[in-house]
């Protein structure tokens, strides 16, 4: 930002200021010094800046120096680009959340929208009721999407993302099994056998179910599966109201079972755990509104056991 040379490139900011600072005092001695530079400093920019700008620019005179045509014709737009430069540094980015405007788009899976969008809702409710969420697939696209802007978070169970990406874990996720509290023959834990013995509803979607199917190659478990869903809608009513067994991370699986009234279990099958992280690009890294959503969400959901609270 600046006055344009006569090959298009631009002045250097303090080239600026010594030509706002001639202009106004029509002294060198008097520039340099409110310029607080040498006066030889200030010669040898004076002569710097007749280069680049082709014109003598001032020319010394019994009353002072005074300033020629070009000069004349230059005070204008030098010192509306010292003002734009004075904004573009002195203007504090801020967020107030209170007062913000902003929609957010968070990469998220249907168990989220479960277990983690409910309290997240609430917070934005009573902390910033201008601010609004869009809830977009947390699935292979979501690097793409973070890359492009048209994510500002992902949440979830994801495969890392490689440079540009920054990674925060919110919390462990282990395994647990969720029947219907009045299954008749599953009582007060579940064992091996009763595993592979009942019929499964399954969830065939995501990192997840890979996590499942690998433990379950590994440990030789055959599950019946007597329903196969695209994600966890339905879920809940469904295993309430049929004897099936779901295999399910623990924070979905200990909310469902709040809400209908589940018996959960430990898995008797050893499953990888994993890590819930928060993603986001650089692009976003130190946008204060940005900012304060990851914050709210560790607020929220960080913490060092598996059961939320």
């Amino acid at each position: 930002m600046g006055i344009e040379k006569p090959q298009g490139a631009l002045l250097d900011e303090k080239l600026l200021r010594l030509f706002d600072a001639l202009y106004a005092t029509r002294s060198v001695t008097r520039a340099a010094a409110q310029l607080g530079q040498a006066q030889p400093t200030v010669s040898i920019w004076l002569n710097r800046l007749r280069q680049e700008l082709q014109d003598p620019l001032f020319v010394r005179t019994p009353i002072g120096m005074e300033p020629t045509p070009r000069a004349e014709s230059l005070i204008g737009p030098a010192r509306a680009a010292i003002e734009n430069l004075r904004q573009l540094t002195e203007t504090a980015p801020t967020f107030d959340p209170a007062t913000a405007k902003r929609r957010f788009r968070i990469c998220m899976t249907d168990s989220s929208h479960i277990t983690l969008l409910p309290r997240l809702l609430a917070q934005l409710r009573a902390q910033a009721p201008g601010v609004s969420v869009e809830a977009l697939q947390n699935d292979a696209s979501a690097g793409a999407r973070l890359l492009s802007g048209e994510a500002d978070l992902a949440v979830g169970l994801i495969p890392e993302l490689g440079a540009g990406f920054f990674q925060q874990t919110l919390y462990m996720q282990d395994w647990v099994c969720l029947v219907s509290a009045a299954h008749p023959r599953v009582r007060g834990g579940m064992t091996r056998a009763d595993y592979e013995a009942e019929a499964h509803v399954v969830i065939e979607r995501g990192t997840g179910y890979d996590l499942i199917e690998t433990a379950m190659a590994a440990a030789d478990v055959h599950r019946r599966t007597a329903l196969t869903l695209p994600g966890f809608l339905g879920l809940g009513a469904l295993v309430s109201g049929a004897d099936l067994v779901a295999t399910l991370p623990r924070h979905i699986g200990e909310t469902l079972a709040e809400i209908h009234g589940l018996a959960v279990y430990p898995c008797p099958i050893q499953i990888e755990s994993f890590q819930v992280k928060q993603l986001w690009h650089a692009r976003n890294h130190h946008d204060l509104a940005s900012r304060w959503l990851r914050a709210l969400f560790v607020n929220l959901f960080q913490h060092s056991g598996n059961k939320m609270t």
